[in-house]
């Protein structure tokens, strides 16, 4: 997935911290005009990343250095706060989202992507002490950044749950986990099965056959529910629960 480099003048130095933890926000605002504001040297605030409702991913500060996203501690309820300027050692990402926190689907699952390549690259635990919202910080100012609709439970879920590999013959491929169903990348898998398939662009379906099933765009890619697509070409799916291996015979 591409994260657009569109920077902000907005930051400061870490001070020799590295980022330990990732703090969720929302923008209370819509985009463009919520990246916009984080640009302006007057606004005084900004974060890593912004997540738009279109599920585009855009980077105003590099990782290396402090967003101004988190900086005012207000009655924090946060076991890692330490005293010090959270900025210093958090990462922040921001929600396009005029209020209550309901991401689209598109957000969903990008920002699901940026929180995978932030824990697998500074090893942050995926649990509620590393991966917070904004009010945990500042519970006063901002007891609904990210909002009471924010999809922790689900975000949570899909940063734990083992990766899902699909094999055919000797081909193994990389499935996903979405709301705990396991799902399928449907060209690699069509190509390896030589089916033939097409897309509905207007309902975001693949079309096999008679059937159109429901797709779920992530990193760029296509995917479906393997059970559904199996049965759709005439296969079955066999499960490995050890290996979390779903073999399509």
């Amino acid at each position: 997935m591409a994260i657009i480099w569109s920077p902000s003048p907005n930051f400061s130095s870490r001070r020799g911290r590295a980022p330990t933890a990732i703090v969720n926000h929302i923008t209370a605002g819509n985009f463009p005009g919520c990246l916009s504001w984080m640009k302006n040297p007057a606004a005084q605030a900004s974060a890593h990343y912004l997540v738009t409702r279109a599920g585009e991913i855009y980077q105003l500060v590099a990782d290396e250095n402090a967003a101004w996203h988190a900086g005012i501690v207000n009655k924090p309820n946060w076991s890692l706060y330490d005293g010090t300027n959270p900025n210093r050692y958090t990462i922040g990402i921001e929600h396009e989202n005029l209020g209550g926190g309901q991401l689209t689907e598109a957000q969903y699952q990008a920002t699901l992507w940026l929180h995978k390549q932030l824990i697998a690259k500074y090893k942050i635990p995926a649990d509620a002490d590393h991966i917070i919202g904004h009010y945990r910080i500042d519970s006063v100012n901002r007891p609904n950044c990210p909002g009471a609709s924010f999809p922790w439970q689900r975000l949570f879920a899909d940063l734990t749950q083992p990766a899902v590999n699909i094999k055919i013959g000797e081909q193994v491929f990389q499935g996903i986990i979405v709301e705990n169903r396991s799902y399928a990348p449907v060209k690699a898998v069509m190509i390896a099965l030589r089916s033939q398939y097409g897309w509905d662009a207007n309902t975001n379906s693949v079309i096999v056959g008679a059937n159109k099933i429901p797709v779920v765009i992530q990193n760029g890619n296509g995917y479906a529910k393997i059970n559904e697509l199996a049965a759709a070409i005439g296969r079955k799916v066999v499960w490995d629960g050890p290996s979390n291996t779903a073999t399509i015979v």
